[in-house]
C-alpha cells in the first residue's frame, strides 16, 4: 500500500505541472486573443479542489467493498496474455465502468453528492476539470469491472490504465475547441462535454461518457450541442462559495436536513434513492432552497477582491502547492499516522484561504487553526517532516505573517460584502 501511494505521488509530481501549464495557457489565450475576462477566484477555487482530491487519492482514503483483486482471483474464466489487445480491452471496460458510475451519480440523490463539486463552477474551462470529489470514501461500483475480471486482466493492468483514462478526460473541458468532425461520432469532445456541464433544460443529464461517446448513443443519453442553444454552466442549485471542501458536502448536508425535517417516515428513507434533486413535499414548502429556473438570466457568484487580496490569495495558493509537493515527494518516508496529519494540514490551508476568498470574517479562525496544527506537528517531530531547523524557522515566520495578513483582509479591509457577477 505504501509503495502504491509513493508511486502515485511521483506520478502527480509530473502531471500537476502539465495541467497547471495548460490551465494558464488557456486563460492567456482567452484573455489575449478572445478578450474574455479572467475570473481569478473561480480558477483558484477549481485548482484548490484539485489539491484536495489529489491529497485524498494519494493517501488512499477510499474503502472498496468488492475489490477488483478479489474478482479477478476468484472469478476469472481464463487469463489474457499480456498484449496491446489486453490493454485496449481494459481501457474499454474502464470506460464502460465510468459511463454508468457517472450516469448514476446524476440520477440518484445520495450519489450526486460525490459529483456535485465537478459541476459547481459557473465557468467551463480546463481548471474546472480539476474539481473532483473528496466526499467519496466507499467505492460501490467495482463490480462494473467484472468483464475485465472474467477475462483475467491482472489488477496491476487495471491500476495502470485507470489513471491514464482519468487524465485523458482533462482536455475537453474548454470552450475554445469547436466541433471535431468525424471524431464527434466516437469520442467525447469539448462540444459533447459542454452539453454535459450545461444547465439548459435541453442539456441536463446528457452525455455521461468519459472517453467514448458511443455509450451515450447506445443507452439513450446523447445530446448534440445545438447552434441556437448556447450552454450555460454551473449547477441548478448554485453553491455560492469558493470553498471546495464546503461544496463537497453541501448536497449531503441538505439531504440530512431534509430527512430529519420531513414528517413522512417513508420519505426519510426514500429521499436517498430518489432522483437527484427530489425533496419531500412538506420540506419543500417549509424550507425552500434557491434553484435556477431561467439559465439565461441569473447572476454568477463572485466576491469583491482588491488587487492586494488577489496577490495574497495567490501567495497562499503557491505556498500550499509547495507543501503538497513535498508531501508527494516523501510519501514513502513520512511515517503513519503523520502522513495523514500532513494531509489534514493541507486541507486546513485550502479551507482557510478559500474562506478568505468568500470574504468570510471567520477566515482568521481557520488560519489560526491551521497554524496551531502546524506548530503541533513541528513540536511533535522536532522540525517540519525532516526539512531541518532552518526551514522550520522560515515556516514559523510564514505562519505568523499569514495570520496577520488574513486578519487584515477578513476583519479590517473595507467592503467585504459579496458581489454577483453577470
Amino acid at each position: 500500500m505504501r509503495g502504491e501511494m509513493a508511486t502515485y505521488g511521483r506520478i502527480l509530481m509530473y502531471v500537476i505541472p502539465v495541467f497547471f501549464t495548460l490551465v494558464v495557457a488557456e486563460k492567456w489565450y482567452g484573455w489575449y486573443w478572445k478578450k474574455k475576462s479572467f475570473r481569478l477566484l473561480d480558477t483558484i477555487s477549481s485548482l484548490s479542489s484539485g489539491f484536495t482530491n489529489t491529497i485524498k487519492d494519494a493517501l488512499g482514503l477510499t474503502v472498496v467493498i468488492l475489490s477488483y483483486k478479489y474478482m479477478v482471483s476468484h472469478w476469472a474464466l481464463f487469463q489474457l496474455e499480456s498484449s496491446v489487445a489486453m490493454y485496449i480491452i481494459t481501457f474499454i471496460v474502464i470506460d464502460f465502468y465510468g459511463y454508468f458510475s457517472h450516469r448514476w451519480a446524476h440520477s440518484i440523490n445520495f450519489l450526486w453528492n460525490k459529483h456535485a463539486i465537478h459541476h459547481s463552477s459557473e465557468e467551463f474551462d480546463l481548471a474546472c476539470a480539476l474539481r473532483q470529489s473528496i466526499s467519496v470514501f466507499i467505492n460501490l461500483f467495482t463490480f462494473l469491472l467484472l468483464p475485465a475480471a472474467l477475462l483475467g486482466v491482472p489488477a496491476k493492468v487495471v491500476a495502470l490504465v485507470t489513471p491514464i483514462q482519468l487524465f485523458m478526460q482533462f482536455w475537453y473541458h474548454t470552450t475554445y475547441i469547436g466541433k471535431m468532425g468525424f471524431l464527434e461520432k466516437i469520442l467525447v469532445t469539448p462540444s459533447h462535454h459542454r452539453v454535459h456541464h450545461a444547465i439548459n433544460p435541453e442539456y441536463v443529464d446528457k452525455n455521461h461518457g468519459q472517453i467514448f461517446i458511443i455509450w451515450d448513443k447506445i443507452f439513450g443519453t446523447f445530446q448534440e450541442e445545438l447552434p441556437n442553444v448556447p450552454p450555460v454552466y454551473g449547477s441548478t442549485r448554485p453553491v455560492k462559495t469558493w470553498n471546495p471542501i464546503k461544496i463537497n458536502f453541501l448536497h449531503l448536508r441538505l439531504l440530512i436536513l431534509d430527512a430529519y425535517r420531513t414528517h413522512n417516515w417513508a420519505d426519510k428513507f426514500a429521499i436517498w434513492f430518489k432522483p437527484t434533486g427530489w425533496r419531500p413535499a412538506d420540506v419543500v414548502e417549509k424550507y425552500p432552497v434557491e434553484k435556477i429556473e431561467d439559465p439565461y438570466h441569473f447572476q454568477k457568484y463572485d466576491t469583491r477582491a482588491s488587487n492586494a487580496l488577489k496577490v495574497w490569495i495567490g501567495i497562499q495558493f503557491f505556498v500550499t502547492l509547495a507543501f503538497m509537493y513535498y508531501l508527494f515527494g516523501n510519501l514513502a518516508t513520512i511515517p503513519k499516522p503523520q502522513i495523514f496529519f500532513y494531509g489534514g494540514f493541507i486541507l486546513l490551508a485550502v479551507y482557510a484561504y478559500t474562506e478568505l476568498m468568500d470574504r468570510n470574517p471567520n477566515a482568521i479562525w481557520w488560519e489560526l487553526i491551521k497554524t496551531i496544527c502546524a506548530l503541533s506537528l513541528i513540536y511533535i517531530n522536532g522540525d517540519w517532516f525532516g526539512m531541518g531547523e532552518s526551514f522550520t524557522k522560515w515556516l514559523v515566520l510564514y505562519l505568523v505573517v499569514a495570520n496577520v495578513v488574513t486578519y487584515y483582509f477578513s476583519r479590517l479591509e473595507e467592503d467585504s460584502s459579496p458581489v454577483l457577477a453577470s
